[in-house]
């Protein structure tokens, strides 16, 4: 059981929980959801003990806060040589424990220690851990030839699926998911929803993947306005819950502001009339007294949208033979998508699609200049101003700074120019008021970094939107808000995205990144759906006749491997013979040195022994000691011979 008893949480100077509590049964999969910037993430934080609360105790099962108790996803970019496989292994916590140990022991040249160390990484199940951890990351998309390669080499997107199935790896009794649906693809999604299902553990999931949530959830926790407050069902039922009780809410305000009213103009009306002071005193008192309702607020009032652009130069872009990939600082170059021959122009819209890997964000982030063309040419329109929604919002912020230092850099270095209280102003049309513009940005959520970048964009003007990811962090009503906003917007834009309702509502064509070239796609949304799965048919034809044909190559030698294996086993069967007989005599003689040992033991401790009988009995559990450690070193030595013979059969 976890419960959160009257908590108050400080994040910096914001109030994220203010004497709250909250009860949740293990098994229990819980959707935690809020508005970007109330504090869920910070929730995570409190649970996993990287921050205290202020006021209040967080009860958990001890079990929960040791290490493999509790699972989540590292936000970080892992930068690692290890392997795929090896790299996913390292999140299951017991069995990594278990081998540090064999490896400690093994080091001590402990024998009874090994063999507790093995038994150990059997009960973790060590033995098809690596079968298991592989299942996993094809189940997330990866393909059987990436299961070995460096983490290093993935783009950011596959790593981050890497953390989420590291994550997933550990055997934890609950188990925190911030967001994990960002970077998947809906093979993956589908997947990942089959294997939440089935965990056993308590999960709290934090996603603003409507359909996601009510796949996997059966509790809703709201964080409001620095209250939790839980709700049996899926994300749908707690809608209309939530509904239902603002109405109530709502109506009891109304009919207390009435009321309030009304005791008001008594008060007003008789307070200097002698006669009625005492009746209007009482008033007085009874509005006093009243608990004031709030009155209901929403969160859906959050609007922006992009400036008119100064001008809207026609092409903006023209490629020619454009390659674009990465150069190492030995000059080598990787290209990933090369050959481009295509123009943009004004007002476009332009979805970029293709899977994880392929070069979208590297073909974005070349036309930003954040890359440099590895060959052909890219010719910018006269007056073309970018706007560049970077996937990781880190890689354009400042961790340090706070919200209004990065407008006064960009007003100053960028433009345009404005004063400060402008620039406040500014930022307080996208929820940063007070303190909270002064706040180190790397100390925001993921969803207000988002919304930060989307300000700074707005300020530059520009006519060339390009949005790498720009939902990962976004609420559901921020996303409404991008969605109205880019679609006002009077400037090109271009935009790569795995949010299909976005893509829907913004873009009326897309290009389709694959292969290492990019070409237009010729078709909606769906139509790129069935290429997804047709491109997975033929993959897993071409994978079946590939196996089929090595499967046949290996027949002539399969009848001659099994005689060989076959005659290896008796080989190994009948070395193993005169082991198993030494361990059967050596087991016996044991146990009949056991029995001497007891009554020497015995004769010692007897008060009525002579002092003849206890030099004899002493000198002779002395022989019987070594020799039973003797024994024993040997017994140990069998068994490991003989587990290793019958292992090898």
């Amino acid at each position: 059981m976890l419960v959160l008893n009257d908590i108050s949480l400080r994040r910096g100077v914001k109030l994220v929980l203010d004497h709250t509590s909250v009860t949740l049964q293990p098994g229990e999969k819980i959707g935690l959801v809020g508005r970007n910037g109330a504090g869920k993430s910070s929730l995570f934080a409190l649970l996993t003990g990287r921050l205290h609360a202020d006021g209040g105790e967080v009860q958990m099962p001890p079990r929960w806060q040791q290490r493999g108790g509790m699972a989540e996803v590292a936000q970080d970019m892992p930068e690692t040589e290890d392997g795929a496989t090896d790299f996913v292994l390292q999140g299951d916590t017991p069995l990594m424990l278990a081998q540090q140990r064999l490896a400690a022991a093994e080091a001590a040249d402990d024998g009874h220690e090994i063999a507790e160390a093995h038994h150990a990484i059997q009960d973790a199940g060590g033995f098809d851990a690596r079968a298991r951890a592989q299942s996993m990351l094809m189940g997330l998309g990866f393909r059987s030839e990436q299961l070995d390669a460096p983490v290093n080499s993935f783009s950011g997107g596959w790593r981050m699926r890497l953390q989420l199935a590291r994550a997933l790896m550990c055997p934890a009794d609950l188990m925190l998911l911030d967001e994990p649906t960002n970077h998947l693809d809906l093979d993956a999604l589908v997947w990942l929803e089959a294997w939440l299902q089935r965990y056993q553990g308590m999960l709290i999931v934090i996603s603003h993947d409507r359909e996601f949530l009510d796949a996997i959830t059966k509790v809703t926790l709201h964080l409001d306005e620095t209250k939790l407050t839980r709700y049996g069902g899926n994300y749908t039922t707690f809608e209309e819950m939530r509904a239902e009780r603002m109405a109530l809410q709502q109506a009891s305000y109304a009919k207390q502001q009435e009321r309030m009213a009304h005791l008001q103009k008594f008060i007003d009306r008789f307070k200097a009339k002698a006669s009625k002071a005492k009746q209007a005193q009482s008033r007085v008192k009874a509005l006093a007294r009243m608990e004031k309702l709030a009155p209901v607020l929403t969160a859906s009032d959050f609007q922006f949208e992009f400036r008119e652009p100064l001008s809207l130069p026609n092409p903006m872009l023209a490629f020619s033979d454009l390659a674009c990939g990465y150069r190492a600082d030995d000059g080598k170059e990787t290209r990933i998508v090369s050959g481009i021959d295509r123009s943009v122009l004004a007002g476009q819209r332009i979805g970029i699609l293709g899977a994880n890997g392929q070069g979208k964000s590297t073909f974005v982030k070349t036309i930003s200049h954040e890359l440099p063309a590895l060959a052909g040419t890219m010719t910018e329109g006269k007056g073309l101003v970018i706007g560049y929604f970077a996937q990781q919002e880190l890689d354009v912020l400042s961790p340090a700074d706070g919200p209004l230092m990065h407008m006064v850099r960009l007003a100053r270095d960028v433009g345009p120019a404005a004063r400060e209280q402008e620039l406040r102003d500014f930022l307080g049309s996208f929820r940063f008021v007070g303190e909270m513009v002064t706040q180190p940005v790397g100390t925001l959520s993921g969803g207000e970094k988002a919304r930060l970048v989307l300000a700074m964009l707005v300020w530059q003007r520009p006519n060339l939107l390009l949005m790498d990811e720009p939902t990962n962090h976004l609420d559901l009503t921020t996303r409404e808000a991008l969605s109205m906003a880019l679609n006002e917007f009077e400037g090109t834009v271009m935009l790569v995205s795995h949010d299909r309702a976005l893509l829907r509502e913004v873009c009326d064509e897309f290009w389709l990144v694959a292969g290492g070239a990019l070409k237009p796609f010729d078709g909606d949304l769906d139509d790129y759906q069935k290429w997804l799965l047709e491109q997975s048919r033929e993959a897993s034809k071409a994978a079946s006749a590939q196996s089929r044909k090595l499967r046949e190559d290996a027949a002539p030698k399969r009848k001659e491997d099994r005689k060989a294996a076959a005659a290896a086993r008796q080989a190994r069967a009948d070395e193993a013979k005169p082991l198993k007989k030494e361990l059967t005599l050596t087991d016996h003689r044991m146990h009949v040195l056991f029995g001497e040992r007891d009554k020497l033991e015995a004769t010692l401790a007897d008060a009525a022994s002579t002092p003849e009988k206890l030099v004899e009995a002493g000198k002779r559990l002395k022989a019987v000691n070594d020799e039973i450690e003797r024994l024993e070193a040997r017994w140990l030595d069998l068994s490991t011979r003989i587990d290793e013979m019958t292992a090898a059969g």
